[in-house]
């Protein structure tokens, strides 16, 4: 039997790709082109990707420890054994800032998360229901008349202090201006002439509400939702600065920046630091937000 093998002619064209068969190259530089459009999208992706390896991951790897004092270095300034100096008492602020941010952004997703959802459901029922959107709208109306911080600090004292009783107390203060918004562009999709064919072909109204009207109000939900990522981080940091918030030891950027204002000029790097981490994590979600809603509706950019 004779086999016939088949050699590569010199100079001859390689096999052409098969039509809709999309190479990795292509993609990654249409999603460059896309992000070139969008450059608000990829700096605050980039930032909060950075703060997220940094406060979640390399603490891992490096094993750092955020409680170790040492009395014979307090109050160091930034050094190779201490990148971020030590503070007041002796502990390494890289440590603390790095721990603390595991805290802050698992506070401010978790609350992102939990008023992100309750206040969907409960602004599509609003929205779709005019006597539950009655009582609904109420209840928000009575928990906006207070200001954030202010609402948040009277909750942590019923609740008492912990890092739970935090998520808890974000999540009721943040509920009601997600469910504005849902209901608003809800109320907007209600009014489409399709939601009024389905009403005449006898569709259910769960079909219409989650099926239909659900997934056109989740890019403005989908917004909201990472500026309270935001909005949360920024409460949290301002509740444990005046002693509402996450109880010590347990570090947070805002119970640093409260142990730092007593040594402003003598250990600047105290304030420095954590106040930097809290500054770049909130610029990077509000960039992305910002970016996101850009993406989602080209028509609305600036």
């Amino acid at each position: 039997m004779t086999v016939t093998t088949l050699e590569k002619i010199p100079g001859q064209a390689p096999a052409p790709m098969q039509p809709g068969e999309p190479t990795r190259r292509a993609q990654r530089r249409q999603l460059l082109r896309r992000l070139k459009n969008y450059p608000a999208l990829a700096m605050g992706a980039v930032l909060l990707l950075f703060m997220i390896v940094a406060c979640m991951l390399y603490p891992l790897i490096a094993n750092l420890d955020p409680y170790s004092t040492d009395t014979d270095v307090m109050l160091l300034g930034p050094s190779g054994t201490h990148l971020m100096g030590t503070d007041n008492v002796g502990r390494d602020v890289t440590s603390r800032v790095l721990i603390g941010g595991q805290v802050s952004l698992t506070v401010g997703f978790a609350v992102a998360i939990i008023s992100g959802a309750s206040g969907f459901v409960a602004g599509l029922y609003a929205a779709y229901y005019p006597r539950v959107g009655y009582v609904i709208m109420r209840i928000c109306d009575g928990l906006m008349a207070f200001p954030a911080i202010l609402f948040g600090i009277v909750l942590m004292g019923a609740f008492g202090q912990s890092i739970q009783n935090v998520i808890l107390a974000l999540s009721v203060v943040f509920f009601p201006y997600v469910a504005r918004v849902v209901r608003s562009s809800a109320m907007t999709v209600k009014g489409e002439q399709f939601v009024e064919v389905l009403v005449n072909m006898g569709a259910s109204s769960t079909r219409i509400l989650w099926g239909n009207i659900a997934r056109n109000v989740i890019s403005p939900w989908l917004i909201q939702v990472t500026f309270i990522f935001a909005d949360a981080i920024l409460v949290e940091a301002a509740m444990s600065f005046i002693g509402a918030g996450i109880p010590a030891p347990t570090p947070s950027w805002g119970n640093m920046l409260y142990d730092a204002r007593n040594y402003l000029y003598q250990a600047g790097w105290m304030l420095a630091f954590p106040g930097a981490a809290l500054a770049i994590t909130v610029l990077g979600i509000n960039l992305f937000g910002d970016g996101l809603r850009e993406w989602l509706d080209p028509k609305g950019r600036r």
